[in-house]
């Protein structure tokens, strides 16, 4: 088992890696992901469903999408949706007249239960066979040899589709939950953010939401400190240069160095003959 010591370390680039068990496809929430958070790589795991718990505690992934139920206070668990439960029979089996099949129509049938079995049967239907299949692969192959009947959630159905084989819905027995599933102690950022999307979360949710990375800086050139740069001609004027109108500081009256006033008016009398 990988102690705690062999996971990621905080400062590594962060990625998420996402396991899952066969049947369930987690291609919405992936797309999702990649939409909101293109900059950190999802990598999916695929597990058989007795080992997903397993890698889980082994920290070889952070999350997983598996059948319920979830051994262990270690390990906390959503449950997601319910699968639908189906029967596999060969395309001319008599079951495939109707399109649903009450549980009683298996009475009197070789029925399979794979050790892999996700469906926790209180009393299996059917007749027992005397060797259980290892997996519902094994299970669904006898199927088709014409060695009795299986039922599986409907995803494993679809799964292990041959073209000589079909289903229905089977009635009134057990059904699989999926979960997502992950260590209690690692419930990261990145793990949260998960959870926020398998539960529907909007991307402007505060819950789940990343810590944002910061914007880059932009570059100095002229169009950025046009505003803030002084006026040229503000800094001739407060530093005592020329005035706009010619004059350096005089009256306008005063153009041209002319005189004002009492010096023009001095030039027009005559002075006056001594008696």
């Amino acid at each position: 088992m990988t102690s705690t010591e062999d996971r990621p370390a905080a400062d590594a680039s962060p990625s998420f890696r996402l396991a899952f068990v066969p049947g369930v496809t987690p291609g919405k929430w992936v797309r999702i992901w990649q939409e909101r958070f293109p900059a950190i790589p999802l990598t999916l795991v695929q597990v058989a469903a007795p080992e997903a718990t397993a890698l889980l505690r082994e920290g070889g992934a952070d999350a997983a999408l598996l059948r319920m139920p979830v051994d262990g206070e270690d390990l906390s668990a959503i449950p997601l949706y319910t699968e639908t439960t189906v029967v596999v029979v060969p395309r001319d089996h008599l079951l495939t007249a109707v399109d649903e099949v009450p549980v009683e129509e298996l009475d009197g049938h070789l029925v399979l239960h794979p050790l892999d079995d996700p469906l926790e049967w209180e009393h299996p239907p059917g007749l027992p066979a005397i060797e259980r299949p290892a997996t519902t692969a094994d299970a669904i192959e006898l199927v088709a040899a014409g060695v009795g009947l299986v039922a599986v959630p409907q995803s494993l159905a679809r799964l292990h589709h041959r073209r000589d084989l079909t289903f229905r819905p089977l009635l009134e027995v057990p059904a699989s939950r999926v979960a997502l599933s992950w260590p209690e102690e690692h419930t990261t950022d990145l793990v949260d953010a998960f959870i926020g999307i398998v539960r529907g979360r909007t991307a402007n949710s505060t819950r789940g939401r990343l810590p944002a990375t910061p914007a880059p800086a932009r570059p100095k050139g002229k169009g950025t400190d046009a505003k803030s740069a002084p006026r040229k001609g503000a800094a001739k004027a407060g530093s005592g240069g020329k005035n706009p109108r010619g004059a350096a500081g005089g009256p306008k009256g005063a153009k041209g160095g002319k005189a004002s006033g009492g010096a023009k008016g001095a030039r027009r009398g005559k002075p006056r003959r001594r008696s």
